[in-house]
């Protein structure tokens, strides 16, 4: 039987059944994030809202994620991880549930910020906890499971969405997604061995990974990535159909490629991150900028755009699990601290992003907004790709 202690101490073989019920868990909480899109008229007009009132269910998950993320190993310092994990799922269930059942909108957004606490503590936890489950040499391919959940549900789960509502009442797809997360639950407590809390958990580790060399250095690079690619994807639509070659069917099945490039750049880098961790961190958040940049350039160009779709996609997918590998690497000793400020960086990057975009489009344009936004991301691939990083594991050196 294993125990907490063993748990904790470095693997000489990895537990794919528990990384592998954490894909599942990923999957499901970001699937519930992102169901309200694709499901707003319906419940929109069950609830007597408009839609925009509605969209703000997915504004309330993320802004409580933003600040879960770091505070989650702070407010639970001594819990047993497994046991949280699996208390972060049932609570991710029983926002689902009331949602089914919300008689107003109050009652949905209360819903929903619990859902954002769940997700942004699952997140922040995913780190150590992935890390602690795999060997040194399968830790990047570990993470990459993990996020493969998240890339996933962000191809497949707004359409799995629209698909249900139209076969389903919204309520009665809110309360299948409260099911399912009953049912990862289950699988994560009986799939994951005890994991123990790692070292300085309170608000004086967050200090001290933060203090680690290289850490800030990195982060503000990782910011400043997610921030470029935010600034021009949530006008990306927009900017598409701009293009007189391009067509609002044509710019849909344009973001389906965005996100089957995401997949595949998701499973690629995650093959070889472990590997290659030095070149990969220029070279993905490089694929985001020159990605955005082309589709600035070459406005009329369906080819040009395909292309530079496909390699901002790839690079967005490989984005997550290259960052979370790095910080796995250089905080190996404060990882859910670490865990934490990657998830608030990446959260506050979406603030910032989506707000700073609009501004630049209202006053400059989407093209000028687009040119912006690839630099901003090209500065924090140099920025990053410089920042300190821990030597290649003994096991993949040898």
């Amino acid at each position: 039987m294993t125990t907490t202690t063993a748990a904790t101490t470095s693997r000489t073989r990895t537990a794919w059944g528990a990384v592998l019920a954490m894909m599942a868990t990923s999957f499901t909480l970001v699937t519930a994030e992102f169901l309200p899109p694709s499901l707003l008229p319906s419940m929109a007009s069950s609830l007597g809202i408009t839609e925009g009132q509605a969209g703000q269910a997915v504004t309330a998950t993320a802004f409580v994620g933003l600040f879960i993320a770091p505070t989650i190993a702070v407010l639970f310092p001594r819990l047993d991880r497994r046991s949280l994990l699996v208390g972060l799922t049932v609570s991710a269930a029983i926002s689902n549930a009331i949602v089914a059942v919300a008689p107003n909108l109050l009652t949905l957004l209360a819903a929903r910020l619990l859902l954002g606490a769940a997700i942004g503590g699952f997140w922040a936890m995913s780190l150590a906890v992935a890390a602690r489950l795999s060997a040194p040499q399968h830790l990047g391919r570990a993470v990459m499971l993990v996020n493969t959940g998240t890339t996933l549900a962000t191809v497949a789960g707004v359409p799995l969405g629209i698909f249900l509502g139209s076969v389903f009442d919204w309520r009665n797809v809110f309360a299948g997604t409260a099911v399912l997360s009953v049912g990862v639950a289950i699988a994560l407590r009986f799939a994951l061995p005890p994991v123990a809390p790692g070292a300085a958990t309170g608000f004086r580790g967050l200090g001290s990974a933060l203090q680690e060399p290289g850490i800030t250095h990195g982060l503000i690079g990782h910011v400043l990535v997610v921030l470029g690619h935010f600034a021009a994807f949530t006008y990306v639509r927009s900017a598409l159909e701009q293009s007189p070659s391009v067509d609002s069917t044509d710019a849909a099945a344009l973001l389906m490629v965005f996100g089957v490039g995401g997949f595949v750049g998701n499973l690629v880098v995650g093959a070889v991150v472990d590997l290659r961790l030095h070149t990969l961190r220029l070279l993905v958040p490089l694929s985001i900028s020159a990605g955005i940049g082309g589709i600035a350039a070459f406005p009329g160009e369906f080819v040009a755009l395909t292309v530079a779709v496909t390699v901002w996609g790839f690079g967005f997918g490989a984005w997550l699990t290259v960052v979370s590998t790095w910080m796995a690497r250089v905080a190996s000793e404060r990882m859910e601290a670490g865990g934490g400020l990657v998830v608030a960086g990446f959260q506050l990057a979406i603030t910032l992003g989506a707000g700073a975009g609009g501004v630049v489009v209202d006053a400059l344009g989407i093209r000028s907004a687009l040119v912006i936004a690839a630099a901003v991301a090209l500065t924090g691939a140099a920025i990053f790709s410089t920042a300190r990083a821990a030597p290649v594991p003994d096991a993949l050196a040898a």
